[in-house]
């Protein structure tokens, strides 16, 4: 963690915590907009901005997603970080198919942090939106990187499709809230509790979620309206990881994704979409939630399992 730009600790998973023991996540740092809405000089230009991501991320592999359905490969760079999880939190190695941080020279994602704001207090988290030209961090939220890729750059998106078409954006929203507050971020609740009452409430919603989203696909495609939207994207993430992390490392093991089987069917229809199935490296997610020292002392990394669908 950062405190007044100087690097602290030892990385720790758990943010914060209440007094009941529920993990508490940290708000982000930068929220800047490009564009039409943005106040800052941000503008879109090919080859100006670089999106940091790390494939063990849902957050970071959700905004990857996006730029890879609009068509914006061509227009904004990207850089990997490797997976497993630092003292100094994400690393940037070239090891594991991951990238050096040939843009500026950093070793770790928290040196970004600093160059945009020398005086930063905070995580260091990826997705990180960056800006070339004005040598910082445009954005460091998913849910507001989401909405860039999709609107903010205009016609350099080679693709018209639109996460968030106007005539869906409050069924999206409510979509959402749901699916953030009971599974995004509830597997992490689950897994980084630190009571049992704060475990057994957060994997009730976890799987009261899955069993909502099974009748809500038991007979639509997608999870709003009649096409893809940012609520797919959102969802796919964490699904993803369910049975390659969460259930086993974050205890979400009330029962297996396999009991879903509109679920199941969902989430084979989104991995048959490029742009979905080129966000997802299973060793780098095993390797990386298993690199989690409080969770996994030893970092062993399980062999399994063995999933059809990858």
């Amino acid at each position: 963690m950062l405190v007044n730009g100087k690097w602290m600790e030892k990385w720790q998973p758990v943010q914060a915590s209440d007094d009941e023991g529920r993990f508490i996540r940290q708000d982000s740092g930068f929220r800047h907009r490009i564009g039409a809405h943005s106040p800052d000089g941000f503008t879109p230009e090919a080859g100006r901005y670089v999106l940091y991501v790390a494939y063990i991320c849902p957050w970071a592999c959700r905004t990857l997603i996006a730029l890879r359905l609009k068509g914006l490969e061509d227009a904004i760079a990207i850089r990997v970080a490797d997976p497993r999880l630092t003292d100094q939190g994400w690393a940037f190695t070239g090891e594991l198919d991951t990238d050096l941080d040939d843009i500026n020279g950093a070793r770790h994602m928290h040196e970004l942090y600093t160059r945009a704001d020398p005086s930063y207090t905070g995580r260091a988290t990826v997705p990180v939106l960056w800006d070339r030209s004005c040598r910082t961090i445009v954005n460091n939220e998913s849910a507001d990187i989401l909405q860039i890729l999709d609107g903010d750059f205009g016609t350099l998106a080679r693709n018209p499709i639109a996460l968030r078409p106007a005539a869906y954006v409050d069924a999206i929203e409510t979509a959402n809230a749901r699916l953030y507050a009971d599974f995004n971020n509830g597997v992490y609740q689950a897994g980084f509790a630190t009571t049992q009452s704060a475990y057994d409430e957060a994997v009730e919603r976890v799987f009261d979620c899955l069993a909502w989203l099974d009748g809500r696909l038991a007979d639509a495609r997608w999870l709003v309206g009649d096409r893809l939207t940012e609520t797919d994207i959102r969802a796919f993430v964490t699904l993803i990881r369910f049975d390659l992390a969460y259930h086993g490392l974050f205890k979400c093991n009330l029962r297996p994704l396999s009991a879903y089987a509109n679920v199941m069917a969902y989430l084979r229809r989104l991995l048959a979409i490029p742009a979905f199935a080129g966000s997802v490296r299973p060793d780098h997610i095993k390797t990386g939630y298993y690199s989690i020292r409080a969770l996994n002392p030893n970092a062993i990394v399980p062999a399994g399992p063995l999933l059809d669908y990858l």
